[in-house]
């Protein structure tokens, strides 16, 4: 990076950059989400007064009464930064124009047609506008295709009549989170920063270095935005292919799990990845397409990435068809004299987030063709109204014990939660249909047994 000397700046870029080291600055979060909120936590806890955004008030009330609804974010740092007068909330956007430093943490879906859907981002950057004021430095964190910054962002706050670069700064870095994980929080996960001049870099560095362990800097904010389609497409397209081989195995009667364990003891040139059920959560089923739909701007294929997408997309129908034939083998039952119980609804294990879940989508298909059907999970107790599966709302998650696992003719596994009893799983099933390998790696066997 680059270092300008600081006595040839306008002013802006000096009081921004002084204001941040002595955390005088005032730092908004828009969206109070599974990015937003920790963001907004690790902001306060570095000592900034923050002010978090979000359309949703329940959202807002739950953080003003010091509660927690994502399981990354501890309640006790709420409560301490609200005690310390650092930490606000509001649906009011008005208030932006109070922020110094302004993160835009808003979702970026895809529409039915699988094309960017950035009505989110088009909609803050406008309300932000409304407020812009010198000084500023405007963050974008949400995942989206190159040039969103540059090209849809910056256009939005350059009609207020402010120069990008002199009067206000704008950066992109994306969100790096990962629900679950315990080992990397927003803090000690390495942070890529980048900004629409080197002005606007040096602003966006010192504020993440002031919050993070670790900065990135990378040369401008489209390489930036790259970066981040770039991890999710590498997951994409291996899980994609290690489902594909899951299924081609499957017919020669070998079992994957066992071919991965077996491949991963090599020390080089060799990285695990895991067939499932699907891709869930926000990021790896969506960000691909976001290069997709952008590299035909540039008339090239992405074959490689779209055909990723429709095998991950056709494993729910996979583990449906794969449970229909294993009742009639085993079993001698029609599917539709069946009784199933999912385990699992949650797109990854330990958490409660179902967004793009593959569970879903099979509770979708079994739906209506199947005699009974229910689904436990500790971490959703109740379903949510979904855009893709509103038939699905209000479902509620059954105890599991050993009575209500006999009820059912089959459990498939679909989300392999460690607060799961897979032991009970395994005595009283009549027919496991396992699509996370959950009762193979903690060495539980059954002859009603099935990898899916």
């Amino acid at each position: 990076m680059t270092i300008v000397n600081e006595g040839d700046l306008a002013s802006p870029l000096v009081g921004l950059r002084s204001m941040i080291t002595e955390r005088k600055a005032v730092v908004g979060v828009v969206g109070l989400g599974y990015v937003g909120l920790p963001l907004l936590v690790a902001a306060a806890s570095s000592g900034f007064k923050v002010v978090g955004f979000d359309i949703d008030q329940s959202k807002t009330r739950k953080v003003l009464s010091g509660h927690s609804y994502i399981d990354a974010v501890k309640p006790a740092a709420i409560q301490q930064a609200l005690r310390n007068g650092k930490l606000e909330a509001t649906h009011h956007m008005r208030r932006l124009g109070e922020c110094d430093v302004i993160c835009i943490c808003v979702p970026t879906p895809l529409t039915r047609q699988r094309e960017p859907d950035l009505s989110f981002v088009k909609s803050t950057a406008a309300a932000i506008a409304r407020t812009l004021r010198p000084g500023q430095l405007i963050i974008l964190e949400s995942t989206s295709y190159p040039g969103t910054t540059e090209d849809v962002v910056r256009p939005i706050l350059e009609k207020t009549g402010l120069s990008c670069g002199s009067d206000f700064f704008l950066a992109y870095s994306p969100e790096r989170e990962d629900p679950g994980n315990r080992n990397f929080s927003t803090v000690t996960i390495p942070k890529i920063v980048s900004g629409d001049g080197e002005h606007a870099l040096q602003a966006a560095s010192a504020f993440y270095a002031s919050l993070v362990q670790k900065i990135v800097p990378v040369q401008n904010v489209r390489t930036a935005e790259v970066v981040k389609l770039t991890e999710n497409i590498f997951r994409a397209v291996n899980i994609g292919l290690v489902n594909e081989l899951k299924v081609i195995y499957e017919a020669m009667g070998i079992d994957i799990w066992q071919v991965i364990e077996a491949a991963k003891t090599k020390p080089f040139g060799y990285m695990p990845f895991y067939p499932g059920p699907g891709l869930g959560g926000h990021c790896i089923p969506v960000d691909p397409f976001y290069l997709t739909w952008k590299s035909r701007e540039y008339s090239l294929p992405t074959r490689f990435i779209e055909l990723a997408g429709e095998i991950n997309a056709s494993m729910p129908s996979h583990v449906v068809q794969r449970l229909a034939s294993e009742l009639d083998k085993r079993l001698g039952l029609a599917m539709s004299n069946a009784a199933v119980l999912v385990v699992g609804v949650a797109y990854k294990k330990n958490v409660n987030d179902t967004r793009e879940s593959p569970a879903l989508k099979i509770l979708e298909l079994l739906q209506g063709n199947v005699a009974d059907l229910a689904y436990h999970d500790p971490h959703v107790p109740v379903m949510k109204l979904t855009r893709n599966h509103p038939q699905l709302a209000n479902m509620r998650s059954i105890d599991l014990n050993a009575d209500s696992i006999s009820a059912y003719d089959a459990v498939v596994v679909a989300t392999d939660h460690d607060a799961i009893d897979y032991h009970l799983i395994g005595r009283h099933s009549r027919l496991v249909v396992d699509t996370r390998n959950a009762l193979g790696f903690r060495g539980i066997s059954s002859r009603y047994l099935c990898k899916a």
